[in-house]
């Protein structure tokens, strides 16, 4: 079975974990993450798309992400 390409970068992301208090971080922890991560992205971006289509506009801007992050 292939994995499958994930969108973030597995040793930034447990060197975040480290970085917040987590000196022992199984891989499988690191995974589950990434995997949340991307989700939370997706919905973010989807809501600020949602934004900036509602004003007439094509692209993402600073402020429809601040908004979709305010409202999920």
């Amino acid at each position: 079975m292939a994995k499958k390409k994930r969108s973030f970068a597995w040793s930034p992301v447990r060197k975040l974990m480290k970085k917040s208090g987590a000196n022992i971080v199984a891989r499988d922890a690191v995974e589950l993450l990434i995997i949340d991560l991307e989700k939370t992205a997706t919905t973010l971006t989807k809501k600020a798309l949602g934004f900036a289509r509602h004003a007439k506009r094509k692209k993402i801007a600073k402020e429809d992400m601040d908004l979709a992050i305010k409202y999920l």
